[in-house]
C-alpha cells in the first residue's frame, strides 16, 4: 500500500509537469485562430456567457444529484458522479469547441471564469454529496493561488500568446501553421489523455468492461447533459453556434481535476473511478453529439418549448 501511494505520488509529480506543459501548446494553438475582437463581442453581449456559466453552475450539479438519486448504484459511485458535474470545463471543450467552428472565444472565457467559481462550487456540492449519499461531513478546499497560477499558465496566457501571435505575427507563416494544428492539437490532447489515464497507480483504467453497469449511466449523464445546455440556449433564443457550443461545455469535464480531488483530497479510488471512466469517453461522444447538434439541428429542436421564438426570430449577438 505504502509502494503503491510513493508511486502514484511521482506520477502526479510527472504530470504536474507534463500535462500543464502540453495544455498551454494546445491553448497557444487555439490562440492563433482567434482575435482580440473575438472576446470583445463575448462581453459586448453577454448572454450566451452568463447563460452558458449558469447552466454549467447550476444546472449541470442538479441533474447530477437527481441521476444519482434515483441510480441503484454505490453511494461512493453517486459522490463521483455529483464530483465530476461540480467541475466543469477544462481545455478539452476549448479543443471540441474550435474543430467544430464554434464560439472558441465563448469557450475559452467560460472555461476562465469556470477556474474560479470552482473555489466556492466544488466544496459545497460535494460537501453536499458526501452528507446525503454517505451521510458524513468532510471539509474540502482548494487553494485560490494555485487555481490562480494554474489557469494563468495553462489558459490564459497561452491564449494571448496565440493571438497575439495571430494578430502581428507573419500572415503567411501563420496561415501554413493553422492546417497542421488542426490534427495536431487534437492528437496531442489524445495524448494527454492517454497519459492521465494509463499512467498512474490506482489500476482502476484496466477495468472499464468490468464497470458497465456504471459506464451506461455515464453515457446517458454526456447525453442529458448536453442535451439540456442546448435547449436552455434554444430557449433562451441564442444562435446555432452559441447553442452547441454551450452544449460542448456542458458535457466535457474537467476531468484531471476531479481525480486529483478524489484521490489526494478525498483519498478515495472508488469516487475516482467515476472521472476516470467520464473521461475515457467524453472526448469522442461529445464531440460526436455536438457535431450532429451542429449540423441537424431540427432533430434537437423539435417540439419548441412555450414562449420560445421561432428560428427566424433569432437575432445575432
Amino acid at each position: 500500500m505504502g509502494n503503491g501511494r510513493k508511486r502514484l505520488v511521482t506520477d502526479m509529480d510527472n504530470t504536474n509537469f507534463i500535462i500543464p506543459l502540453a495544455i498551454a501548446l494546445i491553448m497557444y494553438g487555439i490562440g492563433l485562430n482567434l482575435k482580440f475582437k473575438n472576446f470583445e463581442r463575448v462581453f459586448v453581449y453577454p448572454k450566451a456567457i452568463l447563460l452558458g456559466l449558469t447552466s454549467q453552475v447550476i444546472l449541470l450539479p442538479i441533474i447530477a444529484f437527481i441521476m444519482a438519486w434515483l441510480l441503484p448504484i454505490d453511494p461512493l459511485y453517486k459522490v463521483g458522479i455529483v464530483l465530476i458535474a461540480s467541475a466543469p470545463g477544462g481545455t478539452a471543450s476549448n479543443l471540441v469547441t474550435a474543430m467544430l467552428k464554434g464560439r472558441v472565444a465563448l469557450s475559452v472565457s467560460m472555461t476562465s471564469f469556470n477556474s474560479f467559481i470552482i473555489l466556492v462550487s466544488i466544496p459545497f456540492y460535494v460537501s453536499t454529496a458526501l452528507y446525503l449519499f454517505l451521510g458524513k461531513e468532510t471539509e474540502i478546499s482548494l487553494s485560490f493561488q494555485n487555481t490562480v497560477q494554474e489557469i494563468l499558465l495553462t489558459v490564459v496566457i497561452p491564449v494571448i500568446l496565440g493571438v497575439l501571435t495571430n494578430e502581428y505575427g507573419p500572415k503567411k507563416i501563420i496561415r501554413n501553421m493553422k492546417k497542421p494544428l488542426r490534427i495536431i492539437l487534437p492528437a496531442l490532447l489524445l495524448v494527454v489523455f492517454a497519459y492521465a489515464l494509463f499512467f498512474d497507480d490506482t489500476g482502476q483504467p484496466t477495468e472499464f468492461l468490468g464497470n458497465i453497469e456504471l459506464l451506461i449511466p455515464l453515457i446517458l449523464f454526456n447525453f442529458i447533459t448536453m442535451y439540456m445546455g442546448y435547449k436552455v440556449a434554444q430557449l433562451a433564443s441564442l444562435k446555432a453556434r452559441d447553442r452547441y457550443t454551450i452544449a460542448v461545455e456542458m458535457g466535457l469535464q474537467n476531468s484531471a481535476l476531479a481525480i486529483f480531488i478524489a484521490t489526494q483530497i478525498l483519498e478515495n479510488s472508488e469516487i475516482s473511478l467515476v472521472a476516470i471512466l467520464y473521461s475515457s469517453f467524453t472526448f469522442f461522444s461529445t464531440w460526436g453529439i455536438a457535431w450532429l447538434m451542429k449540423h441537424h439541428p431540427k432533430t434537437f429542436e423539435k417540439r419548441p418549448w412555450p414562449f420560445q421564438k421561432r428560428p427566424n426570430e433569432v437575432l445575432e449577438n
